[in-house]
């Protein structure tokens, strides 16, 4: 890349697609997540505080349409419906490594008294499931922030 050319540097159209669908509001949480655990809706909404259902569907909808989430119905009484990380997502752990080493070395961030107890639940629930992405990622672990 020859930096001091006149011309404006062009854009990746396949980076800039993966930036926006990443980087889009509450979708780094949810496969933060997913990296974890598979998890269902209320357990996904439980861990990632204020979100909405209907967020939370919606972005579910566009990650499974991108291929990085996978929905599973198993047929129980009652039907029970998970979501987890395709090979595709499960690809991003280093993407997510890497975001996470950073936040903490760069990150300030005002710690507060826990808004609810819906946000108590999720810290608590993060811990649980750290240790697993171990076990779902292969070799690479995430740490937890």
């Amino acid at each position: 890349m020859d930096l001091r050319s006149d011309s404006a540097p062009q854009l990746c159209e396949k980076f800039h697609h993966a930036s926006e669908l990443i980087g889009r509001r509450w979708t780094g949480a949810i496969i933060y997540v997913l990296l974890r655990a598979r998890c269902r809706f209320a357990i996904l909404r439980e861990a990632i505080p204020d979100i909405t259902d209907r967020m939370l569907s919606e972005r579910l909808q566009e990650l499974e349409q991108e291929g990085i989430v996978e929905r599973t119905v198993v047929p129980e009484t009652p039907v029970r419906v998970e979501y987890s990380l395709t090979s595709k997502g499960r690809a991003l752990v280093g993407t997510f490594e890497a975001l996470s080493h950073w936040a903490e070395k760069w990150v300030e961030f005002e710690t507060a008294p826990a808004k609810s107890a819906r946000s108590s639940n999720a810290k608590r629930r993060t811990k649980q499931h750290s240790s697993s992405i171990r076990r779902n990622s292969g070799k690479r672990s995430l740490s937890t922030t």
